[in-house]
């Protein structure tokens, strides 16, 4: 920084002291115009004299840098150091006065950095600096500035190094954004100078496009690389270029860096590690292709406000920006640092294979897809579609060569999903769903065990993962289309989160819900599916939820599901389920939210919706149903008839825009996903049983070690067992939806949720499968067992409340055979396992931002350790009890435990990793083996169809073709 800037600095400063307070920003804001850098600088003076600090006595401001800043002639210019001749003034700041040198030993121009008073008074922080100066002059790369050494001469401390010349990047911002090509090529280099500073334990912590020079030969070089670690202590206090440091209170520590590119954990004074660097980068390559700032404030808080709280502007990013480049600064600039990108290698990967794939100028699909014009644009260029199917990577079939666009000709198309990639395995939640404009589809997609929301613009090439969205379901669109409403599992919550990018916002708290729908006045009705399990009613902006209808008991109605609004929002079409009879032949009804009236229209069927060509369509059996539907009168007409089968069980995944294209999963092998159970070892080693390809869930290891009882989705859940001396799989229910399972301690029975008595409760039946089985509880809550005591007299399950969530319940086998609530607090907490000797509870609480594993005394709590350190679910006891075993993403994990004198649980350790093995929610998805040593899982069998989505084109005309609504 040169005197003149610190005379401008001190002239504003004391200029914005003379006023009041409130007055200084738009002080500061009118004198600034246009060097919001200045502002800022002043900006962190001011902050500190709020805190008693004044200009002159601030430790943010070297006493070098001021006398500079006030007398240029007590500089260091003309001066000899050692073997260096100063030669001219680069600039100061709190690390000290930055000066051209002239190294006369050898003959070369170097950059002197003198350093502060405040160093060389205090050996401790002089001794710390000089251990972290020389492992900085070990680093070498052409990428980043050198320190060539530290040197002393007579009371000047100094550092030697590379004079960099040529234009920082925030020099050539100025002129506008960057070429795409150039941008991208700068910040793989930039990116190649992190990982190797980050491989040798160095971070910058002042990223900036300032600190990035391009030399005339056109080499990038990251300046002042680990300087601000370097001058810092280890108690916590940073020193660094005063005008990048800011200083909020002692107590909550110092904030280092500059505001519009610290990460908001830099920006709230914590600890910090190489992931706030991957923040500052995606800032940096953020401002190289748009040549504005992430983010802007008018004032100091303003800025940090918008780091903590708010978006970057996607939206200004350029349009031939890839998607892969979009999807990384997302990743990179996660508030949520363990969302966040983690290593600088990746990134640097991501931006080479952007680089090495062919860039566009513009969309591939002509703009006139955004307009209401492209069922015309799109039927009038389909032969041109095909030709071009290949780089959209949608595969045409079924099409006429040259289609006039005044017919009903008709294509159906094929999106694959990239790669390794595969649609979300959940077969009792819609997976895909369509913008009303047609211009964006969503679906929920896995990658190895894990899924999340992956949004494709239909006039772009690829998928890209919706960040934030780990475990959702049940996608579906707002009227505009701007907003994608989900279910979070993880976290039990409904969301949304902007079709242009950004952090998902919680709606409300709700169990998993079966369907919803976003209504023209910004409405979303839904319905959960335990608890009440009615319909329900939140506003698009978020807040408590009201009911809207409830299930009639004295009519034998047990649920409400998938409501869909009419066009009017003052209709609402849903599903109605009586006791427990099947999804598929639930009655269709319409209800007015006026007047509560309602109107059966369909016996048996589910997932209505309302098609503008005057049908209503609906699921049953995996077919696509339609009949026409007077709208006005609100009554169907004539008997329905098939016009699409082969959907995917259990719950149909289809959608449609409003201008006629049709999505739709398509049925897999055997109707379902396939999946297998496999034995996997402590390194993580699989061995697949014997069983058939099934989709299965929650398997249970008998007692004695010979049987597995497993559930098996089809068109509905059911528990079956498997025998693995015999080798062989029996159904052990077949009414109602079943799932769950567990074991009796005898072995005798297996214990299991079902909704054969309306509500889903607690049954058990003889696992040899003779006899009825047996109701063990009654209630509207939706209960599911999780495990036994020892001696099988009390049976742990989990209860859910609308208004509490998962809670912890026992239920005693002798007398009354009451419920007692074990574990109830206003956050979730569930999951539960006893340990085989029965006194040891663990289970999942979502009381912190995360699921973690604790474990309680159990019959009577008290005490509680908190077992999982980076979150954790589906815990499971080795049956001996000296193991607790759980998953934490894709980790398996083991915790040594002791319980004499007292509890005690050592560090989680990792066992293996793997995406391989399916996590279905939060519940156990495998068992351990009797000896500990293996562990039954489900692997996604290679049996399964290919990964796509189907689409139909101009469907409407089909529709209207195959199911005539007598209207002209």
């Amino acid at each position: 920084m040169t005197p003149k800037r610190w005379q401008k600095i001190e002239q504003l400063y004391h200029a914005a002291l003379e006023r009041e307070q409130s007055q200084r920003a738009a002080y500061l804001h009118e004198v600034c115009a246009g060097d919001d850098a200045l502002r800022w600088e002043v900006e962190s003076l001011l902050a500190q004299e709020t805190q008693g600090n004044s200009f002159l006595e601030s430790p943010a401001i070297d006493i070098a840098a001021r006398a500079m800043a006030m007398d240029p002639s007590k500089s260091h210019i003309g001066r000899q150091l050692g073997a260096y001749k100063i030669v001219s003034l680069l600039g100061a700041g709190g690390m000290g006065e930055v000066y051209q040198a002239h190294d006369t030993k050898l003959g070369r121009d170097v950059a002197i950095k003198i350093l502060p008073a405040a160093f060389v008074h205090d050996p401790e922080r002089l001794a710390r600096f000089q251990r972290e100066a020389r492992m900085l002059a070990a680093l070498n790369h052409p990428n980043i500035a050198t320190i060539h050494g530290l040197e002393q001469s007579g009371s000047v401390h100094y550092l030697v190094m590379e004079l960099v010349s040529g234009v920082t990047l925030a020099e050539r911002i100025e002129k506008g954004p960057l070429p795409l090509q150039d941008a991208l090529k700068i910040a793989g280099l930039i990116a190649e100078a992190l990982e190797a500073a980050h491989e040798r334990g160095i971070i910058h912590r002042d990223l900036k496009p300032a600190n990035v020079k391009v030399t005339p030969e056109g080499r990038v070089k990251v300046l002042d690389f680990g300087l601000a670690k370097a001058f810092t202590g280890d108690d916590g206090v940073d020193l660094s270029n005063a005008s990048t440091l800011i200083t909020v209170g002692s107590e909550e520590g110092r904030i280092l860096g500059t505001p519009t590119y610290m990460s908001p954990e830099q920006a709230r004074g914590k600890a910090v590690d190489k992931r706030t660097d991957i923040w500052a980068f995606g800032c940096v390559l953020y401002e190289l292709l748009t040549a504005r700032r992430s983010f802007g404030g008018e004032t100091l808080s303003d800025i940090i406000a918008a780091v903590l709280e708010r978006e970057p502007n996607w939206q200004a990013l350029p349009a031939a920006t890839p998607t892969k480049i979009r999807d990384l600064l997302r990743r990179c600039m996660q508030k949520d640092v363990n969302r966040r990108a983690r290593d600088a290698g990746d990134v640097r990967i991501e931006i080479e294979e952007a680089l090495a794939t062919p860039l566009r100028t513009g969309p591939v699909v002509p703009s006139v897809f955004r307009r209401a014009a492209w069922q015309w644009a799109l039927l009038s260029g389909l032969a041109c579609l095909v030709i071009g199917a290949g780089v959209m990577g949608i595969a045409v079939r079924n099409l006429k060569s040259q289609p006039d666009p005044g017919s009903h000709s008709l294509a159906r198309m094929v999106i694959p999903l990239p790669g390794d990639h595969l649609l979300g395995a959940d077969t009792s939640n819609p997976i895909v769903a369509l913008s009303p404009d047609g211009s964006r589809l969503v679906s929920v997609i896995r990658r190895g065990g894990s899924t999340q929301l992956y949004l494709r613009r239909l006039d772009q090439l690829e998928f890209t993962a919706i960040l934030g969205t780990e475990g959702a379901i049940n996608p579906f669109f707002s009227p505009d289309s701007q907003w994608i409403g989900f279910f979070s599992v993880p976290d039990v919550k409904l969301k949304k989160v902007s079709a242009a990018g950004g952090a998902p916002q919680i709606l409300c708290d709700s169990s998993i819900i079966s369907g919803a729908s976003w209504g023209p006045d910004d409405t979303i009705i839904f319905s959960p599916s335990s608890g009440n399990a009615g319909l329900y009613q939140v506003p698009g902006a978020g807040g408590k939820p009201q009911m809207l209808a409830s299930p009639d008991s004295q009519k034998g109605e047990t649920s409400y599901s998938w409501p869909e609004f009419l066009p009017d929002g003052k209709s609402v079409l849903f599903s109605v389920q009586h006791g427990s009879e099947a999804a598929d032949d639930a009655q269709i009804v319409v209800q007015s939210l006026e007047t509560g009236m309602r109107r059966v229209l369909v016996a048996g069927g589910m997932l209505p919706r309302y098609v503008p060509t005057g049908h209503l369509v609906y699921v049953r059996a995996g077919t696509l149903m339609a009949i026409p539907f007077d709208l006005e009168r609100q009554e169907v007409r004539n008997t329905p008839v098939p016009i699409q089968d082969g959907l995917r069980y259990t719950i149909a995944d289809f959608s449609f825009s409003s201008l006629g294209w049709l999505v739709y999963v398509p049925r897999g092998e055997a109707g379902t996903d396939l999946r297998r159970l496999v034995w996997v070892d402590r390194r993580g080693l699989a061995q697949a049983l014997a069983a058939p390809p099934r989709n299965y869930q929650f398997p249970r290891l008998s007692p004695d070690g010979q049987k597995i009882a497993v559930q098996i989705q089809t068109v509905k859940s059911d528990i079956w067992v498997y025998d693995l001396t015999r080798s062989a799989l029996s159904r052990l229910t077949s009414e109602g939806s079943n799932g769950w399972p567990i074991w009796t301690p005898d072995g005798k029975h297996v214990t299991f949720a079902s909704n054969k008595g309306g509500h889903e409760n607690l049954f058990w039946k003889l696992a040899d499968g003779s006899g009825t089985e047996e109701r063990l509880t009654t209630s509207e809550h939706r209960q599911n067992p999780r495990s036994w005591s020892p001696d099988g007299r009390e049976l742990v399950f989990e209860d859910t409340d609308t208004k509490t969530g998962e809670d912890i319940w026992v239920l005693p086998l002798q007398g009354d055979r009451n419920p007692r609530p074990f574990l109830r607090t206003p956050f979730s907490e569930g999951w539960a396992a006893l340990s085989p000797d029965g006194h040891w509870l663990a289970y999942v609480s979502k009381e912190l931002a995360r699921s973690e594993i604790y474990v309680m005394a159990f019959p009577n709590a008290g005490g509680r350790w908190q077992i999982s350190t980076e979150g954790g679910t589906e815990p499971l006891w080795a049956r001996n009890g000296r193991e607790l075993f759980y998953r934490s993403g894709e980790k398996m994990m083991a915790v040594d435990i002791g319980t004499q004198p007292t509890f005690a649980a050592r560090k989680p350790r990792l066992l293996f990793e793997s995406a391989a093995y399916e996590r279905v929610s939060t519940t156990p998805n495998y068992d351990v083996s009797l000896d500990g040593q293996r562990f039954l899982m489900v692997e996604a069998s290679e049996q399964q169809s290919a990964p796509q989505i189907n689409v139909v084109l101009n469907w409407f005309e089909e529709l209207k073709q195959e199911v005539p609504t007598g209207k002209k």
